[in-house]
């Protein structure tokens, strides 16, 4: 079992997260049901898969929590993407946010073909 806390995946995702919760208390409050907790929910579901996967004893496992953490990932890269075409997100702070989906992204594969190739 590995610290999940020392995956350079994790730091990255978990600051992410933090980023999210922020960014999202200026939406628009009729928006704390609706985008605001989506955006949140599939932010957070990132790093805390990470940590679920690192948990896990067997390989597959593993692979198959990183699996659901780019699952995540890839909504919430739509979420930004509604977030600034709404004009609730400015376009710097969705393209930061964009760039770190990105290398969150490629974070994960590597994780999973390091996790596939033991």
């Amino acid at each position: 079992m590995r610290d999940f806390r020392k995956l350079q995946v994790w730091e990255k995702s978990h600051a992410l997260v933090l980023g999210i919760y922020q960014s999202t208390q200026r939406f628009p409050k009729d928006e704390l049901y609706g985008l605001t907790s989506q955006m949140r929910r599939a932010s957070v579901s990132i790093p805390a898969n990470i940590a679920e996967g690192a948990g896990r004893e067997s390989i597959p496992e593993r692979v198959h929590f990183i699996q659901i953490a780019n699952g995540s990932a890839s909504e919430l890269n739509y979420f930004l993407l509604l977030s600034r075409d709404l004009g609730y997100l400015p376009e710097e702070v969705y393209l930061k946010y964009s760039r770190d989906l990105d290398e969150i992204g490629r974070m994960l594969t590597g994780l999973m073909k390091t996790l596939k190739a033991k």
